[in-house]
């Protein structure tokens, strides 16, 4: 994704927002909902109207959820300050558990492809009564190659 264009003093509308970050506009509109992106103002016909703040609030939103930070740890690093003004500390702190979560899921995955593997090579792929893929889902098992 290129980067945001510049927006207008006078702001735009919602659509060209979503079409210049690249968020859906129901997206934005659920941003607002759960408040993490501020209120925009309002034209004299009621039509919301976003400027660089916006903008950059939702852009700094967009490339948490792409890093993979769920929406609390976005919350509480917009909390804190937004970009350019959160202590460091505080923002290495809520970094440092999401690359903690990161390592154990890429753990958790590596274990899965071991065992995925080990129960696949296992397989004969002709039919036969007991299948080593079924039986590692079959929850009879536990979960377990037999």
């Amino acid at each position: 994704m290129g980067a945001i264009t510049a927006l207008p003093a006078d702001g735009v509308p919602i659509g060209e927002l979503s079409r210049r970050t690249g968020v859906n506009i129901e997206t934005i509109r659920y941003y607002e909902k759960i408040k993490m992106l501020p209120p925009p103002g309002r034209t004299a016909g009621g039509h919301r109207v976003y400027g660089p703040q916006e903008a950059r609030v939702l852009a700094f939103i967009r490339r948490g959820r792409e890093l993979g930070f769920a929406l609390d740890e976005i919350r509480a690093l917009l909390d804190l300050g937004g970009p350019g003004k959160a202590s460091c500390a505080e923002v290495r702190a809520i970094a440092q558990r999401h690359l903690d979560d990161i390592r154990a899921k890429i753990n958790d995955l590596t274990k899965l492809e071991r065992l995925l593997g080990r129960t696949v090579a296992r397989c004969s792929g002709k039919k036969a009564p007991d299948c080593p893929v079924l039986d590692v889902l079959d929850d009879r098992y536990g979960g377990r190659a037999v």
